[in-house]
């Protein structure tokens, strides 16, 4: 059986579709603001030392995009580096608690070693 079209279903369609078309607009517009101003607060977060050196040449939304990219990687990249130091710091940091502990457990053998050698030399001997 084929659905019975009725009116009021024929009117509710159109009447979304009309929505539809009249919200469309509005909503690609305020995606476009948002775009926009983000945007425009990375172009401010560059700084000057980076509008300096394009002083003259108007920056294209793309430029400002692929500038961004380009510090958010070198951030990334320094960070990765901060992260081996600081790997390579502790497994130094563990391998020097290691080595005091060690030593704590073993004071008095060097020490006992060096008395040991000193009192045979302050021995007497008669030949």
């Amino acid at each position: 059986m084929a659905p019975k079209v009725t009116a009021a279903m024929t009117n509710t369609q159109d009447h979304l579709t009309l929505t539809h078309k009249l919200t469309k607009p509005l909503v690609e517009k305020l995606r476009r603001e948002r775009i926009n101003t983000c945007i425009e607060q990375l172009k401010s977060l560059l700084g000057p030392e980076f509008l300096k050196q394009q002083p003259d040449s108007k920056l294209e939304k793309a430029d400002i995009l692929e500038v961004t990219v380009c510090f958010l990687t070198q951030l990334q990249q320094q960070n990765q580096q901060q992260r081996n130091l600081l790997n390579s710091f502790s497994k130094l940091q563990t391998a020097s608690d290691e080595k005091l502990r060690e030593d704590d457990l073993f004071p008095l053998t060097s020490t006992v070693q060096t008395s040991i050698m000193k009192d045979n030399s302050a021995l007497w001997r008669p030949w």
